[in-house]
């Protein structure tokens, strides 16, 4: 599989989950690795997290990691750029997907196209505590998590997404998605969600995961991404 020979090699760039704490490997450059051989040029992004960088994982300090990071890849050229994200670094995605871009910029969005993969979506909901607190600190005004929920944050401009969670996670509920997919819907925005029926939180490729441990059929994700992918005409 290879990239639309127009002279232009689309970008995603990848974000780990952590729980905006550290950054999870199988999240990272091996997700990178596969978008490569679609033919797609990747990066990986090691944002700040609290573990590694403290008060710089607060707000904005990972939404401005990304801003810099895109405003770079479209210095050097890059047309269609898109963003890939796991659990917290989904919520990331997703931020910057839903995100207008600098006044610099000539785009309505920051990014072409987002891939979420068991995102955490709300703020406002009890689960995935850890997320919150790192981004926003324990105590966290009830707007301001309003204001940080991805679903929140939807305008008709937003970018076409791709949604892909199991109904079995019980770190981040599939309610995250299905918030998130309701928004999109409510604006017109293109989209694909595929739920599937098993598999824990954290799965990353679903190439690796331990005899016995029940994933269903969580593994055609990227099959389906790969799909979703070439209608929008980055992969041939």
């Amino acid at each position: 599989m290879s990239a639309p020979e127009d002279g232009t090699v689309p970008h995603i760039i990848v974000l780990p989950g952590g729980g905006y704490g550290h950054h999870a490997y199988h999240e990272g450059e091996p997700v990178a690795q596969w978008l490569r051989s679609l033919g797609l040029s990747a990066s990986v992004l090691h944002y700040p997290v609290a573990s590694v960088n403290g008060n710089a994982a607060r707000h904005p300090g990972p939404i401005d990691a990304v801003r810099t990071r895109v405003a770079e890849l479209r210095a050097d050229g890059v047309g269609r750029l898109g963003i890939l994200g796991f659990s917290a670094g989904g919520h990331l995605a997703g931020h910057a997907a839903m995100s207008g871009p600098s006044r610099s910029s000539a785009t309505s969005h920051l990014v072409d196209a987002a891939i979420l993969c068991y995102p955490v979506v709300s703020m406002q909901l009890p689960t995935h505590a850890g997320s919150r607190h790192n981004l926003m600190g324990r105590w966290a005004a009830p707007w301001t998590r309003r204001a940080l929920s991805v679903d929140r944050m939807v305008t008709r401009d937003a970018p076409p997404t791709f949604l892909r969670h199991t109904a079995e996670d019980a770190a981040v509920p599939v309610e995250h998605a299905y918030r998130l997919a309701s928004a999109l819907a409510a604006h017109a925005v293109p989209h694909e969600l595929h739920v599937y029926p098993r598999g824990r939180h954290g799965l990353g490729l679903v190439d690796g995961v331990p005899d016995g441990e029940q994933a269903g059929n969580a593994a055609d994700w990227t099959a389906a991404c790969a799909r979703w992918l070439r209608q929008l005409g980055w992969v041939s």
